[in-house]
């Protein structure tokens, strides 16, 4: 194992560990192969065990399209996540406007 392998592996044991892990600005763009198997991953580990607040300026409906190019890893995520999710939809103007 290299050492960056190590170093990642040791960020990944963090991010899974923490009690509350807050993901802003979920797929922003569409994320890449290895992105979505790294997120897989972190979201198995955390899975029924820890909290994790994702925020997203898309509709969780829209998720899915930006994630379509890796179907697989993105199936197995929505599966982690979206499930057993307790969903809150703002509506209305941006406050950073004032």
């Amino acid at each position: 194992m290299t050492g960056c392998q190590k170093l990642l592996l040791k960020f990944f044991n963090k991010m899974a560990g923490t009690d509350l892990l807050i993901i802003d600005d979920f797929v922003v763009r569409s994320p890449d192969k290895q992105q979505m198997l790294d997120f897989l991953e972190l979201m198995e580990n955390r899975y029924a065990m820890k909290s994790t607040i994702i925020v997203c300026q898309l509709p969780v409906a829209n998720w899915y399209d930006m994630m379509k190019s890796n179907s697989t890893p993105a199936v197995a995520i929505f599966d982690r996540i979206v499930h057993i999710a307790h969903r809150f939809e703002l509506k209305g103007e941006s406050l950073r406007k004032n």
